[in-house]
């Protein structure tokens, strides 16, 4: 597969309310097509996500904004841009990081939850520095992920984000 160089095409979720913030690593081709977060029909994020607020599986871009606003969670990627082949993570090369500050300085973020490996170690060397918060590392809801179930996923994301005052 040949390497593209990709822009992240939308912008974060986020308000006054939000209180946690949950970070990818980078829009996969799906998601770049639909234009909002884990639009891959396999990828389990909306679904863990409603189990672990109880509430129902949204299902359209807006129901999904309305969803993450109503819980007080913030959503964004790690990367901002980069050459990638497809939607591999582990093809990401010459980041450049989204810029934080914007969601940190206008919503009062108790906690920063990573989804999967590439988002954590981007996190890692390149926010962390500047925000001074360590964050949450989670399972990657992606269907790369395939060897932890759909239940473990639910039960490993309800247990981090329990700490916090998900609504």
């Amino acid at each position: 597969m040949e390497y593209e160089h990709v822009t992240h095409g939308f912008p974060p979720v986020y308000d006054e309310n939000s209180r946690v913030l949950i970070l990818g690593s980078l829009p996969s081709v799906k998601s770049r097509e639909q234009q909002f977060y884990y639009g891959h029909p396999q990828n389990r994020f909306w679904k863990v996500m409603a189990a672990v607020v109880k509430d129902a599986v949204p299902a359209t871009a807006e129901e999904k904004r309305s969803f993450l606003l109503r819980h007080g969670i913030a959503l964004y990627d790690t990367v901002y841009e980069c050459d990638i082949a497809g939607s591999s993570d582990s093809s990401i090369k010459n980041i450049v990081p989204t810029d934080l500050a914007p969601i940190l300085s206008a919503a009062h973020i108790s906690a920063i939850f990573t989804n999967g490996g590439t988002a954590t170690r981007v996190y890692r060397r390149y926010h962390l520095p500047v925000t001074g918060i360590e964050p949450v590392p989670l399972p990657s809801t992606s269907p790369a992920n395939a060897s932890r179930s759909l239940d473990r996923l639910i039960s490993d994301w309800t247990l981090a984000l329990s700490r916090e005052f998900v609504r």
